[in-house]
This record gives C-alpha cells, sequence and structure tokens, in this order.
C-alpha cells in the first residue's frame, strides 16, 4: 500500500523500535534508516537490519537533511507524540514522494490503546493540512488504518 505508484528506493522509520517494519521493508530490497527515542530499540533494530542507518532521536527533530527519502512511514507511533503538527512537519520536510502512517482505528477495540489514546481519523487530516500536504487517502484495515498522505 505505500508501495502504490511510485518508484521507492529508501525508507525512514520513524519510531523504528525493534525494527519489525524496517525489517519487512529491507526485505523488498529498499535502503533503510530509522530513528527511536530508546537506544535500547536501535540496538534491536540493527540486529534485524544490520546494513541499516539507525539513529537515537525524536520524531520532531530528524537528523536528515530536505528530501532525504522516498518514504517516511510511522508505524503506530504518531498517537505517542505530543506535537504530532511537528511531527509531520518533520516528516514532509525529510521525505521526496510520501508518508504513510499506520495507526490504530479510531474504535474500541480488543487490540491497542483506549480510544482516548488514538488519533480521530478528522484530527489526522486537519494536521496533514496545516503540515502542507495535499493529499491524504485513508484505507482502512481489520484494527488499523493506513493514512498515505502526497508531499
Amino acid at each position: 500500500m505505500c508501495f502504490e505508484a511510485v518508484n521507492l528506493k529508501s525508507v525512514l522509520d520513524v519510531g523504528v523500535g525493534s525494527g519489525l517494519f524496517a525489517e519487512a521493508f529491507s526485505q523488498r530490497g529498499l535502503e533503510i534508516s530509522g530513528v527511536d527515542v530508546n537506544s535500547e530499540m536501535i540496538v534491536a533494530a540493527r540486529q534485524f537490519v544490520p546494513q541499516g542507518d539507525f539513529r537515537e532521536s525524536t520524531a520532531e527533530e530528524l537528523p536528515y537533511p530536505n528530501a532525504s527519502f522516498d518514504l517516511v512511514f510511522f508505524g503506530l507511533v504518531l498517537h505517542e507524540s505530543d506535537e504530532p503538527l511537528k511531527v509531520l512537519q518533520e516528516a514532509w520536510r525529510v521525505s521526496r514522494q510520501r508518508v504513510g502512517i499506520l495507526e490504530w482505528s479510531y474504535q474500541d477495540g480488543e487490540f491497542g490503546p483506549p480510544l482516548a489514546h488514538r488519533l480521530n481519523p478528522t484530527e489526522i487530516a486537519n494536521l496533514a493540512r496545516q503540515a502542507g500536504y495535499t493529499n491524504l487517502e485513508i484505507i482502512p484495515l481489520t484494527h488499523l488504518s493506513f493514512y498515505r498522505l502526497t508531499v
């Protein structure tokens, strides 16, 4: 779903965690970079994707130049931010083509955080517009929603 109609070569995985998504991107032949605030997660990600460029950093201040990546990906991490607008602005800055956001669906469920900790799709759309994105698609999944933003 991140790959449709674009030629992706590089991905920044924001909130890389243990490297689960980074490993999946790497298996597709993509050049992987990732950031996480937890240094232990950086160590874990390097175990699964040793060729990746992983750095300790916040999503609000990404340590990369403008237009560094074809895709900036957030896997269940945007709802954790205290400054989601700043996060989306930073993603816009370092992305050349696309931003993908995987988040919990905005409904109570047996998986994931309580509804109060989830992001409403309208809120995400408003933040994306404020950050400068021109196109937002929402793709509902079983327990998650995927937001595809175009820069």
